[in-house]
């Protein structure tokens, strides 16, 4: 890499002294790494006139090879890094807004305490999407109610309104279909009168605060509306609806080191502490009425 690296540098910077500032190495020194590859491969490998260094042939052709060399030596000091302690890595879950926002919260941050330098990235996915995204490689584990997977935790959807409201003839808000929640209330609650269909279920929570119906919502979602009296819990033979959240990956054997480490530590005896540390957490912090919606899951 030491003669690959200049190379790298010239073919995208387009001359020696841009490549070399960027080096940090003198203008000679970069030139003589250049001329080092070019003996050993036997080819000129650029260009150099008015406008800047351009690639030959040669250096053409070199150039995806070199920049496939760079990457997987990236990645194998990554792998490196994984291993020796979890200094680094990246750790990519899809799962709907219920697990993102309420049940993920407290695990991550525990995570995250012990190990600093591994990076998350939580996509609030549908259970369609998620498990896509996991055939494709686009995320390490998904979070899914589906038969299939790793028992994790058990979500239990109530049926809830404004202090006042009849159940028995107020209409339902609900998300859109082809989401988990709104699958279970037409499954559960197959006449249910949806007036207000929104996207997403901080919108329906919202809505629901101001009287304008009853929808069917995860418990620990609306936890601080229902200890407050802000929001009541209507009794029905049909509830509460539960659902198995699991998880779901490629193989014990296909998962690094860090996304591994976090799998173990979802299905570890320290997941309920680690979920009242988050919700107590969430439950301290300012509401923000710029917050960006989440789509409905």
């Amino acid at each position: 890499m030491d003669e690959l690296r200049p190379f790298l540098l010239v073919a995208e910077h387009h001359t020696f002294t841009a490549a070399a500032r960027r080096a940090g190495l003198s203008q000679p020194a970069l030139t003589a790494a250049i001329q080092r590859l070019e003996q050993q491969l036997g080819a000129r490998l650029f260009h150099r006139g008015r406008h800047g260094a351009e690639l030959t042939t040669a250096g053409a052709a070199l150039l995806p090879r070199a920049q496939a060399a760079a990457a997987a030596l990236q990645e194998g000091a990554r792998a490196v890094r994984q291993i020796l302690g979890l200094e680094g890595g990246e750790v990519r879950i899809g799962a709907g807004s219920t697990a993102c926002a309420h049940y993920l919260p407290g695990p991550v941050a525990e995570f995250r305490r012990l190990h600093p330098g591994v990076r998350f990235v939580l996509r609030d996915l549908a259970p369609g999407p998620a498990l896509e995204a996991l055939r494709t490689g686009a995320i390490d584990l998904a979070i899914v109610p589906e038969k299939s997977g790793e028992r994790w935790v058990v979500d239990e959807l109530v049926l809830v309104g404004a202090p006042g409201l009849d159940p028995k003839t107020a209409p339902f808000i609900s998300v859109p279909r082809g989401t988990s929640t709104r699958s279970l209330l037409e499954r559960h609650f197959p006449d249910a009168d949806v007036a207000m269909e929104l996207g997403s279920l901080e919108s329906v929570r919202a809505y629901v605060l101001l009287g304008l119906g009853v929808a069917l919502i995860s418990r620990i979602m609306v936890a601080p509306e229902l200890k407050a009296g802000v929001l009541v819990e209507h009794p029905d033979r049909r509830t509460p609806v539960r659902r198995t959240l699991r998880l779901v990956h490629r193989g014990l054997d296909r998962l690094d080191p860090a996304v591994a480490a976090f799998r173990a530590q979802l299905l570890g005896p320290g997941l309920k502490t680690a979920m009242k540390v988050g919700a107590k957490r969430q439950a301290g912090a300012p509401e923000l009425t710029s917050r960006r919606r989440r789509p409905a899951r």
